[in-house]
């Protein structure tokens, strides 16, 4: 863990929204459903890869979290890229989608039933290119990327429902 500590210099942002700002509508259930363009810089030198998971810690209610819903997985991404832009359906070549909790590949945006909830955007920088995990789940990615982590960088936005 004292690398990912060490790689203060890595950094995950969007110019759709402000680390801990609120996330635009039309990257959620209630606009496009677009992914929202990614940024990052700063990654380890010997990166061989990058993964990248978007999950919300505060589901189903902010107030009584129950689980952690996961809302993109993605392996695979190689180190040349430094960005994804919006609306991401086709991944780089080279790079896989997993399956979200909605059980579909790609990327499901903010949909919260009820309240403000933090929606966590993570991309790992890898020390390996993983092999084809099949569609993995996150805790199969998490398995798969352990003791090949060389830096973490996140990006926390917030959502709440507007239409009622």
């Amino acid at each position: 863990m004292v690398a990912v500590a060490a790689a203060a210099s890595f950094i995950l942002a969007s110019s759709a929204f402000s680390h801990k700002g609120e996330i635009p509508a039309k990257y959620t259930c209630e606009g496009a459903n677009y992914s929202p363009p990614l940024k990052w810089e700063g990654a380890p030198a010997n990166t061989k890869s990058f993964a990248i998971i978007v999950d919300d810690p505060d589901a189903p209610d902010p107030q009584n979290p129950k689980m952690t819903w996961v809302h993109w997985v993605a392996y695979n991404i190689p180190p040349s890229i430094q960005s994804l832009d919006e609306h991401t359906e086709k991944l780089p070549q080279g790079a896989f989608d997993g399956m979200n909790d909605w059980h579909k590949k790609g990327y499901g945006g903010p949909c919260p039933p009820i309240g403000r909830h933090r929606y966590f955007y993570k991309i790992y920088a890898l020390d390996t290119i993983l092999p084809d995990l099949k569609g993995p789940d996150k805790a199969k990615l998490e398995k798969a990327m352990q003791g090949h982590i060389l830096a973490q960088a996140e990006l926390i936005g917030t959502y709440i429902k507007h239409a009622h």
